[in-house]
């Protein structure tokens, strides 16, 4: 449903690296980079986050109640990321835990604002 998500940022070049670094650990790279616009995924096949800088000139902004969720394989890989994210200098939104019976989660505001999250799921696909 969803193809892929796009932030603002208003340092393309130190947000680039810090998702270069965050998203190796669960695989994703970069799919396309046309200098202002840099998309990272799994495949073009399957949804994934871009940053850019924003098309009208202005600065870019972080948008109140904006998330972005980022799909780990387990509960370590939701602490590894929320681990790299602070150690690339993210801010701590909330430590990786239990929300729920079944959804694990640590959010983190990247190096521009914009908050994301780490999360794991056990629900039923059904």
């Amino acid at each position: 449903m969803i193809g892929y998500v796009t932030l603002g940022v208003n340092d393309i070049e130190k947000s680039a690296q810090f998702y270069d670094e965050l998203f190796a650990l669960c695989g994703a790279r970069r799919l396309a980079d046309i200098g202002t616009f840099i998309l990272w995924g799994t495949s073009m096949d399957s949804a994934g986050l871009a940053i850019t800088k924003p098309f009208d000139g202005n600065q870019a902004s972080v948008g109140n109640g904006v998330m972005v969720a980022i799909q780990a394989n387990s509960k370590q890989e939701v602490d590894a990321i929320y681990r790299k994210a602070i150690e690339l200098g993210a801010a701590n939104e909330g430590e990786p835990g239990a929300r729920s019976d079944n959804f694990y989660a640590g959010y983190f505001r990247d190096l521009e604002g914009n908050k994301l999250n780490a999360y794991y799921t056990d629900w039923p696909s059904d």
